[in-house]
């Protein structure tokens, strides 16, 4: 098992980044550190990420209707949550995956959730002046 960093400020926090070349034998380092400017892996965009594209969302929503009282509430809730999700609707998010790369080089890696919104909005617009939804 490899530990990637995804770019996250607290993650690349030196500390942070010593302790994993500490502790993760094959570690792959973004280290931005003044002290070692040399990036090991480059930059990756949470919307290319299942877990932040779609996962979190889903479980924020099952798992965070009302208010926990503490940690163990809100663990429980979502183990809870992660175990309703079906397996179509973990299938429909990895397939959405090519489309969201397309629209990341389309945008020469920068940021592309608009595109992908405004794809959506054109679609039903079309569907709806159409009369085929």
């Amino acid at each position: 098992m490899k530990e990637q960093q995804d770019g996250a400020p607290g993650h690349k926090a030196y500390l942070v980044q010593d302790w994993l070349r500490d502790n993760c034998p094959d570690f792959i380092s973004v280290d931005v550190h003044w002290r070692n400017p040399i990036d090991e892996w480059p930059p990756n965009s949470p919307d290319l990420n299942p877990l932040d594209y779609s996962i979190w969302s889903i479980l924020e929503e099952k798992a965070c209707q009302t208010p926990h009282p503490n940690v163990e509430s809100l663990k429980r809730a979502l183990k809870k949550a992660w175990k309703e999700i079906s397996l179509e609707t973990l299938e429909k998010i990895v397939d959405n995956f090519p489309k969201r790369l397309k629209a990341c080089v389309d945008a020469n890696g920068g940021h592309f959730e608009y595109i992908l919104l405004f794809f959506v909005v054109f679609v039903v617009i079309r569907c709806v002046l159409n009369k085929t939804c």
